[in-house]
């Protein structure tokens, strides 16, 4: 019997999931279908709404529905301090781990040649006009440690440190090759504490 091309789109479309492969979106597929379609709906309306209002934010490039975040409107941050970190999961550990007080730009990903992904896919340049505003006194490089984060940070340091930035890279509270979006609240929060000249 023929899958029914719809079928086949669903599965298909599920696939662009990290981690999701060939059984796990056909599994994902068949329970929307079979058991659960009020949530498949759900999911739909969620997913095209996410994507008709989320924008990114004129200031820290992370998602928002406002042109700016209510985080870089908050009067409360201090805005000398412009912490640095690859995704939009990044800023939300730092936050919940509530050990920075500034602004942030999110990069929205690594340097990673191999896979295409250079200074313009990351934003270098907005990010280089965020930090160079003249309010920015301090910016703390808060990527992954990585290979692909190691040489982000590098890269941005030198970058910043040209325009007459200080610039200071997180400590290695982190394990090595470890992500931040999965790390403890209380290790982040020291790494942020120890962070050190870059």
């Amino acid at each position: 019997m023929k899958t029914p091309s719809s079928l086949e789109e669903l599965i298909a479309a599920l696939r662009c999931l990290p981690g999701v492969g060939p059984k796990s979106a056909q599994r994902m597929a068949y329970h929307l279908l079979q058991r659960d379609q009020a949530g498949a709906r759900r999911l739909a309306g969620a997913l095209s709404l996410a994507l008709e209002r989320i924008r990114h934010c004129e200031r820290c490039n992370s998602f928002a529905e406002e042109a700016i975040c209510t985080l870089c409107r908050s009067p409360r941050r201090d805005p000398t301090l412009l912490c640095v970190v690859e995704t939009p999961g990044d800023l939300l550990m730092m936050e919940q781990a509530q050990c920075f007080q500034g602004l942030y730009f999110v990069l929205m990903g690594s340097l990673s040649p191999l896979d295409g992904v250079g200074p313009r896919e990351i934003h270098l340049d907005r990010l280089i006009e965020r930090a160079t505003d003249g309010v920015v006194r301090e910016a703390i490089l808060a990527t992954n440690f990585t290979v692909e984060g190691e040489a982000t940070a590098h890269y941005v340091g030198e970058l910043l440190r040209a325009r007459g930035l200080k610039v200071t890279r997180i400590a290695r509270g982190l394990p090595v090759g470890g992500e931040i979006e999965h790390v403890d609240s209380g290790t982040l929060a020291q790494a942020v504490l120890e962070r050190r000249e870059a």
